[in-house]
């Protein structure tokens, strides 16, 4: 996304060109529906019939400048124009402007709130040097949240480790994940969450890659590590079921935008390539 967007807080004072909108009702976002879902792109939301209730300076992509912004939520939309979730969205967006349909929802889901200070009530004000919401009474200074998350995938042989939640759609499994806990070290992490989901221990952990995910708002960091020893036990918690699969016989896996998908996919392919020499 680094290539094609580039992070402002302050807008322009005056743009005679389109901008891009990133334009939410809730959690869904709005889209033009033509041959397939696009972008809002014009000076502003109002030329069609659609008020604003909040909204925040992006930056620009490819050139454009762009901003989120909260639609009413009785607002009706024009003939043409939908809402749709973030989920179904990745699915027609390329991965850069994912990455910043995710943004969006993040930033203005943190403005929306965080319109009062926690700490003593006064309203509180967008600073204009920085991407924050500050206290004019005490100070207090708050930032869009970021909650890390790790992914493991575990490796036996040839063997990739995955699991499914019960609420997950019938069939599909992937890697492991948790939340990283206050005072944990991301490889604490992702030992402790092992060991809580499946009950096995694991070694030689290493670094595979980082997603924003907007689902509220995660930093989903995957590692690969190999199995250790230990039996296989799910919690019955947060994991239903984990098997042990061959990296050529693979289940039901998640979407393609995913770094899980990257992650099982990338390693699935090396195995193969590994124990056929």
């Amino acid at each position: 996304m680094t290539e094609k967007y580039i992070p402002l807080i302050t807008p322009p004072e005056h743009h005679t060109e389109p901008a891009l909108w990133f334009a939410f009702q809730r959690s869904h976002m709005l889209v033009h529906i033509a041959e397939k879902p696009d972008l809002p792109c014009c000076l502003d939301l109002a030329e069609h019939g659609l008020d604003t209730v909040r909204r925040q300076y992006l930056g620009t992509y490819e050139g454009r400048h762009c901003y989120t912004a909260e639609l009413q939520e009785s607002a009706t939309l024009p003939e043409g124009w939908a809402v749709l979730g973030l989920r179904d969205l990745f699915r027609h967006f390329d991965e850069s402007l994912a990455a910043l349909s995710g943004r969006a929802y993040q930033i203005l889901d943190w403005d929306r709130n965080h319109q009062y200070c926690s700490r003593c009530g006064t309203p509180t004000r967008l600073r204009t040097d920085e991407r924050a919401r500050a206290c004019p009474s005490c100070g207090y200074t708050t930032y869009p949240p970021i909650s890390p998350a790790i992914m493991i995938l575990i490796t036996r042989g040839r063997e990739l480790l995955l699991a499914r939640k019960s609420e997950w759609v019938a069939g599909r499994y992937s890697a492991l994940a948790g939340f990283v806990e206050p005072g944990e070290m991301l490889e604490d992490t992702v030992v402790r969450e092992t060991r809580e989901e499946v009950g096995v221990e694991i070694a030689n952990i290493r670094y595979f890659g980082s997603q924003p995910w907007p689902f509220p708002h995660s930093l989903m960091i995957a590692f690969t590590a190999e199995y250790a020893g230990g039996e296989l036990k799910p919690d019955g918690v947060e994991i239903e079921e984990a098997q042990w699969f061959d990296a050529a016989a693979l289940p039901k896996l998640p979407p393609g935008i995913s770094i899980s998908r990257r992650l099982i996919d990338t390693v699935s392919a090396q195995l193969i390539t590994q124990y056929q020499r």
